[in-house]
């Protein structure tokens, strides 16, 4: 019998799948330890309460927002969708807490560009583009392969929390458009090399395993 499948194995580092899609970073899961068993609302609510603010300040500011109003929103979802991560999440709607997080993260940071001048704005989406790939890579990874990423490229990527903490830092400190750029182009190449020689990796495995099951049956 050829054995040309690998097991699918559970999602390390003891998270659920929608766990692992938040891509939560050190900042969302204290939070999340701290006080998420203190609070009674499902994650979903939690990441909306802090996404609808977000969304809301760049409706009525747009890119005239002040300084301080671009903190207070950060800090605002940071703390909310930070906290959702110590819920258990086992509710209908638990399905679209990895989405809702995606929106606001990806929304937050091209406000906070534009924030900074509209020649801020495609060194956003060059950043975007990187995370996109990390998030693509992490669902495909899971249902493919049945692992995650290793925890040491979350711990670098940041998490969303992180990301936006940084952006924010980057924006206060007139470092934009140029930091954004720079941190787009060595994630994604992180990213990319990373995911890269972790397929390669699987493609030499199967073929070993394989190879070694034909010539047990032409034994």
């Amino acid at each position: 019998m050829s054995a040309t499948t690998t097991a699918v194995a559970a999602p390390t580092h003891h998270q659920g799948t929608l766990e692992t899609y938040r891509d939560d970073g050190v900042l969302a899961r204290c939070l999340g330890r701290a006080l998420g068993p203190a609070v009674g609302l499902p994650p979903v609510a939690l990441v909306l309460a802090g996404a609808v603010v977000l969304l809301a300040a760049m409706a009525v500011g747009g890119d005239g927002a002040s300084r301080p109003v671009a903190a207070a929103v950060v800090a605002w979802l940071v703390v909310t969708a930070g906290v959702s991560s110590g819920r258990p999440h086992r509710d209908r709607l638990r399905w679209a807490v990895p989405p809702v997080l995606r929106l606001a993260e990806y929304s937050g940071l091209v406000w906070l560009a534009a924030l900074a001048g509209p020649s801020a704005v495609p060194a956003a989406f060059a950043l975007i583009a990187a995370l996109a790939f990390r998030h693509y890579d992490v669902v495909y990874r899971l249902r493919h392969r049945g692992v995650a990423p290793p925890a040491w490229l979350g711990m670098l990527a940041g998490g969303w929390d992180g990301r936006l903490v940084i952006g924010l830092v980057f924006l206060l400190t007139g470092a934009l458009p140029a930091a954004f750029f720079v941190t787009a182009g060595l994630l994604g190449a992180l990213l990319l090399g990373e995911s890269a020689l972790g397929w390669t990796r699987l493609g030499r495995a199967q073929a070993t395993v394989v190879y070694d099951d034909e010539e047990d049956e032409d034994g």
